[in-house]
């Protein structure tokens, strides 16, 4: 009879890991990074258990006001805002704070400021909470700009000039997603200990995958180039299997199967939404930035989605990233509609 294998007794947990990474800079790391993505853990512990818990202490439903985009707050949704603003403001490294729920940006007085911005999503996909669905936390980091005391400008910069990005989803497991700029590394939480174990160093894309995710109940507005796209992985060549359709309706679920298991994630602009739906800063850029630093690819279909300039701190866009060779076969419909 084959033995059990013994738990491993190495645990790396993520401010283990984040900190031997520092280690590797040498004197140029100054372990601000590492006490910001502290703040953004506890905070992401604290969402979770709420996240579990919101039936039962009546956190589901409506909190009776509307957030900057014009949809319903969740009750939940008001709860991981304010928690996140509090954590990230008391970490004494951040200047400037963009939430998808509040309006203008949070700029940090001079007594809590440190050098870095965190734009962020506290719960995305909340619509689902009622049906137990994953949701997550979504968040990008950036260090501001030489001699700035923090502003917007200091937010308003294209997605290549993060220093980190990633997210947080909380589900049948809570997993963070995170990358430093050196590949990405997934976690889970394990409750016994209160802390985030490493348990998917390096996750890399599929260069190709089987899965394409996208609402199709908006096909009726999808332009051509998507239309067509769709078309080719459902009706492939003989011999060739049809893509299988896999969509939660929440991004941070949806794009940790496609970094997982690959294939493509869509959200275009379309007649109806012609920027797009997703916001550019606090959703588009960190799942684009985890994406490629994962090898894959990210896209308006157009462009690349880390290279756009953002106008403003709530823009939208569109967004197809996943599997290096699915996403590229969508971009070639797009350059054969010039």
């Amino acid at each position: 009879m084959a033995q059990e294998e013994a738990p491993s007794t190495d645990l790396i947990t993520l401010t283990r890991h984040v900190l031997s990474e520092g280690f590797r800079l040498g004197p140029a790391a100054t372990g601000d990074l590492t006490l910001l993505l502290n703040a953004i853990q506890t905070t992401s512990k604290f969402i979770a258990t709420n996240v579990r818990r919101a039936r039962l202490i009546n956190l589901v439903g409506l909190a009776g006001e509307t957030n900057v985009q014009g949809e319903e707050q969740k009750k939940l949704d008001v709860l991981s805002n304010d928690i996140m603003v509090n954590s990230l403001r008391a970490s004494g490294k951040t200047a400037v704070l963009v939430s998808e729920e509040l309006e203008e940006a949070v700029i940090i007085d001079e007594k809590n400021r440190g050098k870095y911005c965190v734009v962020f999503d506290p719960l995305d996909g909340s619509s689902n909470i009622d049906a137990g669905v994953n949701i997550g936390t979504i968040f990008g980091i950036y260090h501001i700009k030489p001699e700035s005391k923090g502003t917007v400008e200091d937010v308003l910069r294209p997605g290549r000039d993060m220093v980190a990005a990633g997210y947080v989803m909380y589900g049948s497991s809570c997993n963070l997603v995170l990358s430093t700029g050196n590949g990405v590394n997934g976690y889970t939480l394990d409750a016994s200990l209160g802390e985030f174990i490493l348990t998917h160093p390096d996750i890399q894309v599929p260069s190709r995958g089987k899965i394409y995710s996208i609402n199709e109940g908006n096909s009726c507005y999808y332009h051509e180039p998507v239309l067509k796209y769709l078309h080719s992985i459902k009706n492939p060549p003989s011999g060739k299997s049809p893509y299988s359709a896999r969509y939660i309706g929440s991004m941070v679920a949806d794009v940790h199967r496609t970094l997982l298991y690959g294939g493509i994630f869509c959200y275009p602009n379309d007649k109806k939404s012609k920027s797009g739906k997703l916001r550019l800063l606090y959703e588009a850029f960190p799942m684009a930035y985890l994406t490629e630093q994962a090898g894959g690819v990210a896209t308006t279909g157009t462009e690349r989605i880390l290279d756009l300039q953002p106008t403003n701190i709530h823009e939208r866009c569109s967004v197809f990233l996943g599997s290096k060779e699915d996403v590229q076969d969508l971009i070639k419909f797009y350059e054969g509609s010039k």
